[in-house]
């Protein structure tokens, strides 16, 4: 069996984890998510932890690969996830107002992004974007679609980037 399967995963107080046939539920306290298991995975729930494995030993990666999704979901229950981006540039700015993110990316025109449901954005400053919620792969997402509005270019640093991420920048022509 898969290194990451055999590690069990501890269901912290206040988390409530139900399997109904292959839909796991995860309750907690800042909201619920449920997920469809793949049919060759089997799950344990004891009082205190969740145990992963596989029904067939020649599909062992499977098992790794849903108790990483399974631990997340117990993870965004209780703390939530967070992506920080950060706008590069002259005239760049973000505002969030109600369910609508303003961005001004240099372009002729703003550009509205719709947030999704479940997701908040948070803009701390004008050049600073903060995307939270309980989905890692929502966060991810949605994080990425802001990013892929202007990203980052290589020659003068300007657009969306991660906070944490390093624009290699490059060298311009010389005559």
């Amino acid at each position: 069996m898969s290194r990451i399967a055999k590690i069990p995963i501890p269901i912290p107080s206040g988390v409530n984890v139900s399997l109904d046939g292959e839909t796991i539920r995860v309750k907690g306290g800042k909201g619920e998510l449920t997920m469809t298991l793949h049919s060759e995975v089997a799950l344990q729930i004891d009082n205190s932890e969740i145990r992963v494995s596989t029904k067939d030993k020649s599909k062992q990666a499977i098992a790794g690969t849903t108790r990483s999704l399974v631990n997340n979901m117990v993870k965004g229950v209780t703390e939530g996830f967070q992506k920080n981006l950060t706008l590069v540039g002259v005239g760049y700015r973000a505002q969030a107002k109600g369910k609508v993110l303003n961005l001004t990316l240099g372009f002729s025109h703003p550009v509205e992004y719709r947030i999704p449901e479940g997701i908040t954005i948070e803009t701390p400053s004008q050049t600073e974007v903060v995307v939270k919620g309980i989905s890692k792969q929502v966060v991810g997402q949605v994080a990425s679609d802001i990013r892929a509005y202007r990203p980052p270019e290589p020659y003068k640093g300007k657009g969306v980037r991660y906070t944490d991420e390093r624009v290699v920048r490059k060298e311009a022509k010389k005559k």
